[in-house]
């Protein structure tokens, strides 16, 4: 049986044309996808569909510590091994993205987000390129796991701007990293415990540029993984959806790792928790 329990929708909101994010629930295999186009770039709905099955082929292409995982803890070098697997997958997506705008001028420029969750063994292997988000819900307490790859978060770390000021900035959706942009992109993974009944949750930003309340994304938490979903892409709806909302939830269901690690199908409108 699958560790994992999820629930995601995703909502073209209420000023785009169309829909450029996509996603993919694969809890057999605990792979967790959600990416966006990137707005401005052409066919950005076709650079995070394919991104999306480029990672799920990659990561099925290699399930030997996957399999290890479901009958007894991973040590160190596997779980080293699952992190190249994740960030792999990724810089192979972003060559293929790249080599088919080279391929098609139509295409050309075709780039999206990445965040990426592939669970095993209780331990949650999360990649990131540019600002779609991982949150983590544990007990009470929520952690933003990835950290965005915006320009105004750059210049926040660089004590250019406040984060109030970036809040406010026009230019809060710059990404610096971007599957597709180049044939090469910088991956960040992080490696992170998980317990029975934790949470994550995988958004696009159409949805976290409305969860600055930290009570509201508390809120979704605490709901049924159905209705957090759904809940979600209303209040981004209620609050403007200036945006593509994604909201992807993923409860694990099986035992705690024993010790602390090192920290370190397609995409469609809905999926029901496996």
């Amino acid at each position: 049986m699958p560790a994992t329990r999820h629930y995601g929708y995703t909502d073209t909101g209420r000023v785009r044309a169309h829909n450029e994010d996509a996603f993919l629930a694969d809890a057999g295999l605990g792979l967790f996808i959600v990416c966006d186009g990137v707005g401005g770039r052409a066919r950005g709905e076709i650079a995070s569909q394919e991104t999306v099955e480029f990672i799920h082929d990659w990561i099925r292409s290699d399930t030997t510590d996957i399999e290890i995982a479901r009958t007894r803890p991973l040590d160190e070098p596997a779980l080293q091994r699952l992190g190249a697997l994740v960030r792999g997958a990724v810089q192979n997506a972003c060559y293929m993205v790249h080599s088919m705008g080279e391929i098609d001028p139509e295409r050309r420029g075709m780039s999206t987000t990445a965040s990426v969750a592939l669970i095993a063994a209780g331990v949650a292997i999360v990649g990131w390129v540019g600002d779609s988000r991982v949150y983590l819900s544990c007990g009470p307490q929520v952690t933003q796991l990835t950290d965005d790859h915006t320009l105004v978060n750059y210049q926040v770390k660089q004590g250019v701007l406040t984060p109030d000021q970036a809040k406010r900035s026009k230019m809060k959706h710059v990404i610096t990293r971007a599957v597709g942009h180049r044939d090469f992109v910088e991956v960040d993974i992080r490696t992170v415990p998980l317990q029975h009944g934790d949470r994550l949750l995988l958004c696009s930003d159409g949805l976290h540029e409305y969860l600055e309340q930290q009570d509201t994304l508390a809120g979704l938490f605490r709901m049924e993984l159905q209705q957090a979903a759904k809940q979600a892409i209303r209040h981004a709806n209620d609050n403007g959806g200036r945006d593509n909302i994604t909201a992807l939830f993923v409860e694990y269901m099986g035992p705690g790792v024993a010790a602390t690690p090192a920290a370190a199908p397609p995409a469609r409108d809905e999926t029901g928790a496996a």
